[in-house]
């Protein structure tokens, strides 16, 4: 949870309200953008007073920090996952069915978009996706690292660092494909992220 966003005593009732907020600001950037959704109208979404909203965060600033800690969470429990599994680097290609889904849905590249471009102007917010990149960035080259291990491929700095920022790279170019192309389907590019994605994992 963001430094910004106030305490409240019930933590369960807070962590609800706090759900509640983020859906509806998520669906008023969505059609307003971040400036253009004022928080009366996230408000209004929301179904409850703009007064009440500052209860949990005291700013749109803070609402964005919410968004983006809450992927760095969902990601963090996705590569858990991924680095219990007993062949690390076979798991990653067989989540990739997934992981193109997911990224080329309009709720995923959507929202991000919208913080990206936040992030240009807003020094505040710019440090807090970069923050967020550098750990989620670290957790993934210790999965690979560790994937790699497994298979006896090379896990120096230089091979992973290649390695990891250009997998992510793809993946998250799958944003701007599905909004630049929106009649990109999954099925056409599956078989060449596989390929792509499987030599970069084994090489």
């Amino acid at each position: 949870m963001s430094t910004t966003e106030k305490r409240r005593k019930d933590p369960d009732k807070a962590a609800d309200r706090r759900r509640q907020v983020l859906e509806a600001a998520a669906s008023c950037f969505g059609r307003s953008g971040f400036h253009g959704a004022s928080m009366s109208e996230i408000s209004k979404a929301a179904g409850m007073s703009a007064g009440h909203i500052y209860n949990y965060f005291d700013s749109k600033d803070a609402i964005i920090a919410a968004f983006v800690e809450d992927n760095v969470a969902r990601v963090f429990e996705l590569l858990a996952n991924l680095g219990e599994q007993p062949d690390i680097l076979q798991a990653m290609v067989e989540d990739l069915p997934r992981s193109i889904r997911e990224n080329m849905g309009r709720d995923a590249w959507a929202l991000q978009f919208e913080i990206s471009a936040e992030a240009t102007r807003n020094p505040a917010i710019a440090a807090v996706v970069t923050d967020a990149d550098r750990r989620t960035r670290n957790h993934f080259r210790t999965i690979l690292s560790a994937g790699r291990a497994q298979h006896g491929l090379a896990v120096d700095d230089a091979t992973i660092e290649g390695r990891s920022e250009t997998i992510i790279a793809l993946i998250q170019g799958l944003h701007a494909r599905a909004l630049h192309n929106p009649g990109l389907s999954e099925a056409a590019i599956l078989d060449s992220y596989i390929f792509a994605i499987r030599g970069l994992l084994y090489s």
